[in-house]
């Protein structure tokens, strides 16, 4: 058992005491890809929540508007430009938080791409992305873009939180892909395997700092990087065949899972992956 004088102890402690109400009253989150997709719900949903939220994205007119959407219902929150691996930006982001609103108590990282040519709601089919044929260049960008970038938002991210004191929480948005394999995708589903064992790894070396770091994987969601599959028949009953429950799931639908691993919710949880898949993972 842990002593009181434990920081992982101290930090479960802090969080039963927070206050009622909004889940994320008077918090900081930070999330990266929030110009769109599952980054723009959780925004969104975290901002409602009563935090202030900090939206980094490559497109920083996409991020913009989901700041001004958010300021428009009355919430708080400001847009910086994010290429994902690169450090720079990263400490920027982190910078701006604390500049902006003196803290950092939550981490969504949600910035990734499908392919190395991956425009929002361009994706081209799977089949064209054979491992046979995929050039080293574009395997970097994957990994570089889904992983790399994952690693140095935790990383600088977790720094803050420790020297805070306060600690806080981290989650990462990995995919089923982690756990699935699926044809024409060899380097998403590795990044993404890369981004659960990321999780694992740095929740053990985080538990006695008051960090927590959990990961989220996805099922097919009615985001843009499935807009391409969305657009056929065929595309609609491959995913379809592959869920269960016989749908998509919504963007809200992951912004509130990463909710209940950012709050009081989960505070004894951590090194964790959630699957809001529709079922993929019941066999």
């Amino acid at each position: 058992m842990l002593g009181p004088d434990n920081r992982g102890d101290t930090m479960g402690q802090n969080e039963g005491r927070a206050p009622q109400g909004r889940a994320l009253e008077g918090k900081v989150a930070v999330i990266t890809g929030g110009a769109s997709g599952i980054g723009r719900a959780c925004a969104t949903r975290f901002a409602a929540e009563g935090a202030s939220v900090v939206i980094a994205d490559i497109d920083l007119e996409g991020g913009g508007e989901t700041a001004a959407d958010i300021e428009g219902d009355g919430g708080t929150a400001h847009a910086v430009r994010l290429d994902a691996p690169d450090p720079t930006d990263n400490e920027t982001m982190i910078r701006t938080a604390l500049d902006k609103y003196g803290r950092i108590d939550a981490v969504v990282a949600a910035a990734g791409l499908a392919h190395a040519g991956y425009v929002s709601g361009e994706q081209r089919a799977r089949s064209d992305n054979q491992l046979l044929d995929q050039s080293v260049d574009d395997w970097k960008r994957v990994m570089d873009v889904n992983l790399t970038g994952v690693m140095l938002a935790n990383q600088l991210a977790a720094r803050a939180m420790i020297e805070s004191g306060e600690g806080g929480t981290i989650v990462n948005i990995a995919s089923a892909a982690a756990k699935v394999p699926l044809r024409g995708g060899v380097d998403y589903c590795v990044s993404k395997a890369g981004v659960w064992m990321l999780t694992k790894a740095f929740a053990l070396e985080m538990a006695d700092q008051g960090v927590r770091v959990n990961a989220i994987g996805p099922g097919f969601i009615e985001t843009p990087m499935t807009a391409r599959g969305r657009e056929t028949n065929e595309g609609m009953a491959w995913m379809h065949a592959m869920t269960p429950m016989g749908r998509l799931g919504e963007p809200a639908e992951i912004a509130n899972t990463a909710l209940f691993l950012s709050s009081n919710e989960s505070s004894y949880m951590t090194g964790q992956i959630l699957f809001p898949a529709g079922g993929m993972f019941v066999g």
